[in-house]
């Protein structure tokens, strides 16, 4: 198999950032509603940290990662 350069695949150029991993409250959707998604993880976490006020389906998408992230903490599941 040929070896690819940055130009057949952006992944490997080291100057693209636009795949990096951004901090939620950096997303330009963050402030738009969970998606479904978002919502059914979101809802299974908190049942199982027995936490049922971790889940609050008014939260936005930059929101609900963040507790997310916490909830898989909590559960060991990071």
């Amino acid at each position: 198999m040929a070896r690819q350069t940055p130009s057949e695949n952006p992944k490997l150029d080291p100057k693209d950032t636009s795949n990096q991993i951004k901090d939620p409250k950096d997303w330009t959707t963050g402030s738009e509603p969970m998606t479904g998604a978002q919502a059914s993880y979101l809802k299974t976490l908190a049942e199982q940290a027995k936490d049922e006020e971790a889940f609050d389906p008014d939260l936005d998408k930059a929101e609900a990662s963040q507790r997310i992230d916490a909830l898989r903490h909590e559960t060991g599941k990071a």
